[in-house]
């Protein structure tokens, strides 16, 4: 679905001076932060603006005056849309106010994404009869490129997988994961309480070991009435999130790397 127009959400709301990153950086909003040079958030508008299968896109912050800080000229490219209770929420909204599918989902602390990273998973996403695709990266993925990273996997029997900030979503049906989502965004750190939603048995396969992604996904699917898949990302950059300032260290050094790289 490459070729697909494709709406985004870009998330971009935050906690505004009280963030750790704002106060690390001395901004007021984390999404102000300069990654090598540039505003994160700009560089996430950049990168979707820049691809071919991209028709439209939102982004999700406090104030109309704030979006243009972060993204300058670019932000007559883009429209604002108000934060909800939740990104969930304000997700949600996005979308039924223009339910034309597919939509992508994404977040403005993603300054390493890339146009072969979107390419890889629209395509992918496009290839399953999916109603939701989410984007992963795998424990071998990102310690493969990064040894000493310190990340936080989600364990499904073998499977050691880390989120990429990357949901597709095909048909209206997608739309009842977003709710589902709000009700479990305070526990999105929590991997015992996500998979207790599901129920005892889930639980208990979790605890076991013997829940593994791909009947982590099935067992979704079953739970939500709809169709969810798992993208694995073969970049172990797309896993990397900006909210610590370790976490910007490691993403300027990536960037210096590209720049080196001969044209």
């Amino acid at each position: 679905m490459t070729a697909a127009a494709w709406n985004v959400v870009v998330l971009a709301a935050g906690r505004g001076p009280d963030d750790p990153m704002a106060k690390a950086y001395r901004v007021t909003h984390k999404c102000l932060v300069e990654v090598g040079g540039e505003k994160m958030l700009a560089r996430v508008v950049r990168t979707l603006d820049a691809h071919p299968a991209v028709k439209s896109i939102g982004v999700v912050i406090e104030t109309r005056e704030l979006l243009v800080e972060a993204l300058g000229p670019l932000a007559g490219k883009v429209s604002f849309l108000s934060p909800q209770e939740s990104a969930a929420r304000s997700a949600l909204a996005a979308v039924k106010g223009d339910p034309q599918f597919p939509w992508l989902i994404t977040t403005g602390d993603h300054p390493l994404l890339t146009t072969d990273m979107l390419d890889y998973f629209f395509t992918e996403a496009a290839g399953y009869d999916a109603d939701l695709s989410a984007g992963l990266a795998s424990a071998e993925t990102i310690l493969a490129r990064f040894p000493e990273a310190k990340r936080t996997f989600l364990k499904f029997g073998r499977d050691r997988v880390s989120g990429c900030n990357l949901f597709a979503l095909t048909s209206d049906r997608a739309l009842a994961a977003l709710a589902f989502w709000h009700d479990l965004e305070k526990n999105r750190k929590k991997p015992w309480r996500l998979i207790g939603a599901f129920g005892p048995v889930a639980l208990l396969r979790f605890a076991t070991g013997m829940l593994t992604l791909e009947s982590a996904f099935a067992l979704a699917s079953r739970r939500l009435r709809l169709t969810a898949r798992p993208v694995l990302m073969p970049f172990a950059e797309a896993a990397v999130d900006v909210d610590k300032p370790e976490d910007k260290e490691l993403a300027e050094k990536i960037l210096a790397e590209r720049r080196a790289l001969p044209a």
